[in-house]
């Protein structure tokens, strides 16, 4: 690591094959992404859940994929009843009550944003003249809702089926003491209290059960309702673990990430392609760094090993600037400095080539010296929505082998914080992705 760094030839190296990135808005830059229009999933990530040039690139090269090259559904790292609010805005043209109602637990400002709503209503314009079934989807791929998912299972219900309802209210009524506060059931159990993973099987069973009457007459309700009954067995599953350890639930988080791509990949039919927008950390190849050294795997290696060459995996990194994030859970947003990248870090060599911007891609026909250098092991950089700087090597820096987590990388060398919609404070209470959530 250190004769890396000591030499000039690897970072010579990387500018030679980086591209500097034009203007966001430019058919050039547009067009460095037409290579991966044969894909069948591509994820892009991102470095912090709190930096607007991530999600205005990610925004760019995603309206690129679905203008040119036929994507129709984009799958993000968020719950799927707030997500759904956002489906109804640019698939079914509801006014966007998503900006004052969705997306109201820590952390508001992930996903209710400007760069998000941006891009909203450019999708929404994007599919009103097609036909309902061409338009594209927006879903969400987490595991958190457990009260929105079993309130969304039993709306569906109380319309469709009064006696599958009543039993349904009878099955979740399990879980209801610990709806607002899921932390504490996985706790609870821990310490003796009878687990509800049972009940939630049965009622997710149960609805299934509805599958082929309901196809025939509310097929796109039924499958939502249906990923609500699945989030919730997740959900329990997930808080009744959570405290056995980090690795667990992780596993069980990006597995049930994975499992509802792919869900939702096999409902849209042969012509589904997705793009999926979510943390570095779930979509570079978790077998490529110290979190798959340890046992954990993600969405981007279930996707590799699921699709091979037709799953494209992109990561992003900056050196320094300002990102929205909290010290602590629950705490307000506040606006930090970001400290410039470690001189033993991948973000370090990547500005150290002098480029203010780049994309450097080596899926393909890369050169041997490309790989070679790519094939290092060096630090790599994650902001969640937490950031402490004054511990960042503890709390951010993971080993990894950028050639073989990530297809390509974007780098942007200085970043600045999202645009937040509406108030910045969370509603008080212990946020349900404490104490594991990225």
């Amino acid at each position: 690591m250190k004769e890396l760094f000591e030499a000039r030839e690897p970072v010579e190296l990387l500018g030679r094959h980086a591209i500097s990135l034009p203007a966001l808005d430019s058919e050039a830059f547009a067009s460095l992404f037409d290579r991966y229009g044969d894909a069948r999933v591509v994820l892009i990530g991102e470095a912090s859940h709190g930096t607007s040039e991530f999600y205005r690139t990610r925004a760019a090269i995603t309206r690129r994929l679905i203008e040119r090259h036929g994507f129709n559904i984009v799958a993000v790292e968020a719950d799927w009843p707030d997500a759904a609010r956002i489906d109804h805005q640019v698939r079914r043209q509801q006014p966007p009550d998503w900006e004052r109602q969705a997306f109201q637990r820590f952390p508001v400002w992930m996903w209710r944003n400007l760069e998000v709503a941006e891009f909203c209503d450019w999708l929404s314009r994007f599919n009103r003249d097609l036909p309902y079934e061409q338009r594209v989807e927006f879903r969400g791929l987490d595991v958190y809702s457990l009260g929105a998912s079993i309130g969304a299972v039993l709306d569906y219900l109380d319309r469709t089926d009064t006696q599958a309802a009543r039993e349904a209210r009878q099955r979740y009524g399990c879980l209801m003491p610990w709806q607002d506060a899921p932390a504490r059931y996985g706790r609870d159990v821990l310490y003796g209290t009878q687990s509800c993973e049972e009940a939630v099987v049965e009622q997710l069973r149960s609805l299934l059960e509805l599958r082929l009457e309901a196809l025939g007459q509310d097929g796109e309700d039924f499958f939502d309702a249906t990923q609500n009954a699945r989030v919730v067995r997740a959900a329990e599953h997930y808080y009744r673990i959570m405290y056995h350890g980090s690795s667990a639930s992780w596993n069980l988080r990006d597995r049930h990430m994975f499992d509802t791509l792919r869900s939702l990949l096999e409902h849209r039919g042969p012509a589904a392609r997705a793009v999926v927008w979510a943390h570095n950390s779930h979509i570079g190849n978790a077998d490529a760094t110290a979190m798959g050294w340890a046992g954990e795997f993600n969405i981007g290696e279930l996707s590799r090993t699921a699709w091979g060459r037709d799953a494209v995996l992109i990561g992003m990194g900056t050196d320094r600037g300002e990102v929205a994030c909290a010290s602590e859970w629950d705490e307000p947003m506040r606006i930090k400095k970001v400290r410039p990248a470690r001189p033993d870090s991948w973000e370090r060599l990547f500005l150290q080539t002098g480029i203010p911007a780049s994309f450097t891609d080596w899926r393909d026909d890369a050169p041997a010296e490309l790989r070679a250098v790519l094939s290092e092991t060096l630090l790599e950089r994650a902001i969640g929505v937490i950031y402490r700087p004054e511990s960042e090597r503890q709390s951010h820096y993971f080993e990894a082998v950028l050639a073989e987590q990530f297809d390509a990388w974007i780098w942007l060398e200085e970043t600045h914080a999202v645009t937040p919609l509406g108030p910045h404070q969370p509603q008080v209470g212990q946020a349900e992705t404490y104490p594991f959530g990225e």
